[in-house]
């Protein structure tokens, strides 16, 4: 199944939902012809705001409805009338956010969307979602979909490495592994990337612990606490902004639970990244398996000297 098979499934079983997208019909490009779906298919053109001015108009009269638009115009172009319309109302709106992060990938900072999560997460009521791959992101949108408040998602097509949990559960991070070296907390696309620097730190004798946090809004604080405490070190791994990505949700976590621990991150550092092939992206930008995993046994050995 892909996501468009799926998002036909559900709305064919339930009939409040309403297929929206502001002219990028990547993920939904048979639903305009469908028999049936095609009654509920709008597509607003270049108009993100008014895309989500419909969208809750839509929600306010029953209707559930999911909308697509490049991730970096949804979140930014969009953000008041997501604020306001969506977010103070608290109403059922499903935001798919297309190329978001690193996949994004030969674009320039105009769309790039490595601030959205920290856009989205500071909106009440809003909840954050970052599927690992394509497989993980089919096992949390049904439950999504079906939430009674607005959501955000990340999008990704990324082919899996890694089969994950399917029994999803919103606010609730997937423990792949445990480890008393390195626990890698990482959401989104990275995730793959996070998995082979695992079994490269492994191989050199290393317990290592990931944690897909593909839940970001409401996040597990058990999940992050148990990591940050087991493991020698903690690396957050994710594309986006150190500033109001993961790095500071557990940094708010940490502090509201009087915790403290060796925490790094694997981020952009106030920076927009440097366009080009996805692969050559993510060697100049530092989050190859091999980059990934040489960084944190760096800050490793570094942390412990200053210990001693």
């Amino acid at each position: 199944m892909n996501y468009e098979q799926l998002i036909t499934e559900t709305a064919l079983a339930d009939e409040r939902f309403v297929i929206m997208t502001a002219e990028n019909r990547a993920l939904v490009r048979n639903i305009p012809s469908h028999p049936i779906l095609s009654k509920r298919f709008i597509d607003t053109g270049i108009t993100e705001q008014t895309m989500i001015g419909m969208a809750a108009g839509l929600a306010l009269r029953g209707r559930v409805p999911i909308v697509h638009a490049l991730a970096a115009f949804l979140t930014m172009r969009a953000f008041e009338f997501i604020r306001t319309n969506v977010g103070i109302a608290n109403l059922p709106v499903k935001l798919t956010g297309f190329i978001p992060g690193l996949l994004s990938d030969g674009n320039g900072p105009t769309h790039q969307a490595i601030e959205d999560i920290s856009i989205m997460r500071g909106i009440p009521h809003m909840q954050v979602f970052a599927p690992a791959d394509e497989e993980d992101m089919l096992a949390m949108l049904p439950e999504i979909w079906c939430s009674s408040s607005p959501a955000y998602t990340r999008a990704n097509l990324i082919k899996p490495i890694y089969q994950h949990d399917k029994n999803f559960e919103i606010g609730k991070a997937e423990v792949v592994s445990e480890g008393s070296t390195i626990t890698f907390l990482v959401y989104g696309m990275l995730f793959n990337n996070v998995f082979k620097a695992k079994e490269i730190l492994e191989a050199q004798g290393h317990s290592v612990g990931v944690v897909n946090m593909r839940s970001l809004k409401p996040v597990d604080e058990e999940a992050i606490i148990a990591a940050t405490q087991q493991s020698e070190l903690t690396v957050i791994v994710e594309d986006h902004f150190q500033i109001g990505g993961l790095y500071s949700i557990v940094a708010e976590v940490l502090l509201k639970n009087q915790s403290t621990t060796n925490v790094h991150s694997l981020s952009l550092h106030d920076n927009w990244f440097r366009p080009g092939r996805l692969n050559e992206v993510l060697e100049y930008e530092g989050f190859t398996p091999e980059k990934i995993a040489a960084q944190s046994i760096q800050v490793l050995e570094s942390t412990s000297k200053e210990k001693v």
